[in-house]
């Protein structure tokens, strides 16, 4: 997991016409298409809303020239963390549907019921499409660059400062933990290794977690003292220079915004007509 989070900054260095946007325009773009999956009402019109903008993904994702498998990896790894909620759904009566029928009985009582399975697919389908932009912008974006954008687009100065140290901290933490894997390596251990006592293999990744929040701690007094010595205080607040958008960020942001306003209307729309 940690050594995906300086994977994924790796990748937001990468040069390609995504990346060389302007951070504003891509939070712009990623923010419109969550709020308008989660606008889209739990109906199987979800499902052709969800289609047009995973073909406008895939677009972008293509133009970013990063790698399908870098997607599907990070993909899986939030279906896997997050996806049992879903899952769920299938088991639970849902306020969206009067009328339920059940489609298999398991023991203790529980049953699955065909309208919930939908409402599942539903909810899986705004799921999928508010993580894919995510990953999106958080691979063709650095994290200081989010921050900066962020600021720009009207971002509370305090909360600036705030994600700003997280960040720095973040990848502080990040470094010893490297740094306390390579030693454990250098040294053999492997906490997985059946031959080793359980206990003993417990107690040594106990300590190497310990080890490892206090390296940080000690490395976050030492920055934190070495910002008060430059004179940061409670007023303090990060110095963001303005940036104007260029005619071809300005287009591309107009047309992105215009496609992810339209599209979910139109579907809306023909699928009244059809009625």
């Amino acid at each position: 997991m940690i050594e995906e989070l300086f994977n994924i900054e790796k990748h937001s260095y990468r040069d390609s016409r995504i990346h060389r946007l302007d951070a504003r325009v891509k939070i712009i773009v990623a923010f419109a298409v969550i709020v308008a999956m989660v606008a889209v009402p739990y109906s199987t019109m979800v499902f052709t809303v969800g289609a047009i903008f995973f073909l406008f993904f895939i677009i972008l994702w293509a133009l970013s020239g990063l790698s399908p498998l870098v997607y599907v990896k990070r993909l899986v790894l939030i279906v896997l963390l997050w996806g049992i909620v879903i899952l769920f759904q299938i088991f639970i009566k849902n306020p969206y549907y009067t009328d339920f029928t059940i489609i298999a009985t398991l023991p203790f009582g529980i049953n699955i019921y065909a309208e919930s399975v939908e409402f599942a697919f539903i909810l899986f389908v705004k799921f999928i499409m508010t993580i894919s932009f995510i990953i999106l912008l958080s691979s063709t974006t650095k994290l200081q660059d989010l921050l900066d954008g962020g600021q720009r687009l009207g971002l509370p100065a305090e909360f600036a400062l705030a994600f700003g140290m997280m960040i720095r901290y973040l990848f502080v933490f990040g470094y010893m933990y490297r740094k306390t894997m390579q030693t454990l390596e250098a040294k053999c251990f492997d906490p997985f290794d059946a031959r080793l006592p359980y206990r003993y293999r417990i107690r040594q990744i106990g300590y190497t977690i310990g080890t490892m929040f206090i390296r940080s701690y000690e490395q976050g007094e030492r920055v934190y003292i070495s910002m008060l010595c430059r004179g940061y205080g409670k007023h303090s607040h990060l110095f963001i220079k303005k940036k104007m958008l260029n005619t071809a960020e300005w287009t591309f942001l107009v047309v992105s915004m215009a496609f992810i306003i339209i599209m979910p209307v139109w579907v809306w729309l023909s699928r009244f007509s059809l009625l």
